[in-house]
């Protein structure tokens, strides 16, 4: 069942942190119905739903939200949930009739949440942006880079998943446990820039303390600076992650490695960086990484491959530990977190835009006639084989 169950959702399409944040509680078993577009949106999304897989775990109905039937359909459906996602600028649900005035008006209960890169307000809210521009605004794209090098862009991974997906659900979240002592609803602004900024908090502290160098990327403890929190080739051209940052671990990874012990005695002593990087440069590129990892795995040398995306599934711990699944031919992350009674079943591929209109709309309580009505007027699609009957 998943602890969600008996949530129900609505998700106004959008593309990144929006569709991810569904996902995500369609995982644990919340009723998530995602109002598509009727035509094609352009939003970079792959036209084989099952490589979509954010899109995972719930039901599509395709609505034009710019009729006013469609804008009905939308709004019936609205009235009986407990979450809307709403992942676009800063007022366009309004003007479509669709904005937290509209939707609460109807459904006080209801739990609105919006998923902007800039949020709801301040002089960026209407810009256009992407993960890359929210996280330079946040000062974590300035420090993750080499030493001497340019800023890296760390995939879209800290703007639109960490700081934009996962802070929309958990203030739904939030908002979902004061509903129960107020018995209203509320909205939830989450933006990504936000969200980013508050990832960013420890070294915020480790800045205000003297412990950070925010003027020079690639040379704290958590930058790549330390050699002891570093990645290093192998012989065979693979990488391995090293991460022994407390002194007894740092102390087993030198002896498993063969470092000379002195390093031990001065591992937070900035000046024998360089040396230090050199020599364990030097000695795990005597042998391959899987080689390396023969020895040091399950060890606390806190050492680890350097996976591609085609290894991680296959790696002895995921398969332990069921971290992957297999769907309609696409491997993919399973739910996470995991719970000890109310595990969620194994996500559905994810569906076509419109495949479960008509059935969704039934459920909400419009008639067979409303249904033709709404396909007639180009209001509602449905798959064309039951268009045409």
């Amino acid at each position: 069942m998943g602890p969600l169950a008996g949530l129900r959702v609505i998700e106004l399409a959008s593309i990144g942190p929006g569709p991810m944040c569904a996902m995500l509680l369609a995982d644990q078993g919340a009723d998530v119905i995602r109002i598509d577009r009727v035509e094609p949106s352009g939003l970079g999304v792959s036209l084989d739903p099952r490589f979509d897989v954010t899109a995972r775990g719930r039901r599509s109905v395709a609505l034009d939200l710019k009729q006013d039937a469609g804008r009905a359909a939308a709004l019936r459906l609205i009235d009986r949930a407990d979450v809307l996602i709403e992942g676009w600028r800063p007022g366009v649900a309004e003007r479509l009739g669709l904005g937290p005035d509209d939707c609460l008006g109807r459904n006080p209960k209801l739990v609105y949440g919006r998923m902007t890169g800039f949020g709801q307000t301040g002089p960026l809210a209407q810009a256009a942006g992407h993960d890359i521009n929210y996280i330079a605004l946040a000062g974590a794209l300035h420090a993750i880079g080499p030493a001497g090098g340019k800023p890296v862009p760390p995939l879209n991974l800290i703007g639109d998943y960490g700081g934009g997906a996962l802070y929309l659900a958990f203030g739904l979240m939030a908002a979902l446990f004061e509903r129960q002592r107020s018995g209203r609803g509320q909205v939830v602004d989450a933006a990504m820039v936000d969200g980013a900024s508050s990832l960013m908090s420890i070294f915020h502290g480790m800045l205000a303390s003297g412990r950070w160098d925010a003027r020079t990327r690639g040379a704290n403890l958590l930058d790549g600076g330390a050699p002891f929190y570093d990645t290093y080739a192998t012989a065979d051209g693979r990488h391995l992650a090293v991460g022994c940052l407390e002194p007894k671990f740092f102390a087993e990874f030198a002896q498993r490695v063969g470092l000379d012990p002195s390093f031990v005695e001065r591992q937070y002593d900035p000046r024998t960086w360089p040396q230090m990087r050199a020599a364990i440069a030097a000695r795990l590129a005597t042998r391959t990484r899987d080689d390396w990892c023969r020895d040091l795995d399950g060890t606390d040398a806190c050492v680890a491959p350097i996976l591609s995306l085609h290894e991680a599934p296959s790696h002895p711990h995921a398969q332990a530990r069921g971290a992957f699944v297999e769907i309609d031919g696409v491997v993919q992350a399973a739910p996470a977190p995991r719970f000890s009674r109310s595990s969620a079943a194994t996500p559905q591929a994810p569906r076509a835009a419109g495949s479960d209109g008509e059935a969704v709309l039934l459920e909400a309580g419009f008639s067979h006639d409303d249904l033709q009505a709404l396909v007639s007027s180009g209001a509602l699609r449905v798959p064309e084989a039951r268009a045409a009957r």
